[in-house]
């Protein structure tokens, strides 16, 4: 598949829907908070309901996945920790490199690209990889966050088991398991996948939106580092991990690379605007920092991306998964 082939089909979908979330972010004063909520709470789970039950990718290559992606996030955050020690970062920006380099926007970003490049069995691994970074996320990723703020409580921890989507997991598994899926051309599993669906534009949107409003700051200097580590040494760790881990199914293997690939978590800067205000001794907050890495990382990612997807189809990195 050509590169021109690959951006017109994954990747110019995904930047021509954030663009006009972008421009009607500029145009418009909006409030994202009540959309985030219709998408996390009703769209999302309806997504990974239906995306779950109707795969055909097995439950041992489920599993796969869940360990890939706790592996890939622990490898990253183990990696960008010596690499902001290395440069002598100090708080709130250590663990804001940390952030940034160890979550991936896999879902309003990942789960609408791997659908447009690999089709239903990408939106299922894509899926599958957002429930997985979501549990993360609000576990070591609030330690992170709170580490960044001086060590603040943990509270946010228990945010994990208020996710829908943590659960319509678990409801789409043991539906599979029972053999009780509804008939995917029923009235229920119909309902349920044009709910889910609506959440692809929506999620491209939002982070359109998002990106309109981040506050850059001086920060925009100060995130090469994440910036070389969340888009050229993510797809190789993340490729290592799937060649270690073998998931059975090269679509998969492909999807998990790809996922790990995309730009920086809007997570990540939600979290640290919950728990760390200050500034670094060079004036950058936490917060600004990550803002700008969001936004230059996924700038970035459009013509990494498309290289990524090129070389995910070649015969090389065809054999090592």
């Amino acid at each position: 598949m050509s590169l021109l082939s690959v951006f017109a089909t994954a990747i110019l979908p995904i930047v021509t829907i954030a663009a006009v979330g972008f421009v009607l972010g500029r145009l418009r004063e909006i409030d994202v908070e009540p959309l985030n909520t219709v998408t996390v709470y009703v769209l999302v789970p309806a997504l990974v309901f239906h995306s779950l039950t109707t795969t055909a990718v097995g439950g041992a290559t489920l599993v796969k996945v869940l360990v890939g992606v706790v592996a890939f996030i622990l490898l990253m955050a183990g990696i960008a920790e010596g690499v902001g020690r290395a440069l002598g970062e100090s708080e709130p920006i250590q663990s804001a490199l940390v952030l940034v380099s160890a979550f991936s926007n896999s879902g309003n970003y990942g789960i609408p690209l791997s659908e447009f490049a690999f089709g239903a069995t990408g939106r299922a691994t894509a899926v599958l990889y957002l429930v997985g970074q979501s549990v993360v996320i609000y576990t070591i990723g609030v330690y992170l966050a709170s580490r960044a703020g001086g060590a603040r409580g943990l509270g946010a921890v228990k945010k994990v088991f208020k996710l829908p989507l943590v659960y319509a997991v678990v409801l789409a598994l043991l539906v599979r398991a029972l053999g009780l899926v509804p008939p995917a051309d029923g009235a229920a599993m119909t309902t349920i996948q044009l709910v889910g669906d609506a959440s692809i534009p929506l999620m491209l949107i939002l982070v359109g939106i998002q990106l309109a409003n981040a506050n850059y700051g001086a920060a925009l200097s100060r995130v090469g580092s994440a910036n070389v580590l969340k888009l050229l040494v993510a797809p190789v760790v993340g490729l290592a991990i799937a060649a270690v881990l073998d998931f059975g199914n090269t679509t998969v293997a492909r999807v998990f690379v790809l996922e790990c690939a995309t730009p920086a978590a809007i997570t990540s800067l939600i979290l640290l605007i919950e728990f760390s205000g200050e500034r670094s001794p060079e004036g950058v907050s936490g917060p600004e920092y990550v803002s700008a890495a969001v936004l230059t990382t996924t700038l970035v990612s459009v013509p990494v991306l498309t290289l990524v997807i090129v070389a995910l189809e070649t015969d090389l990195v065809t054999s090592l998964l």
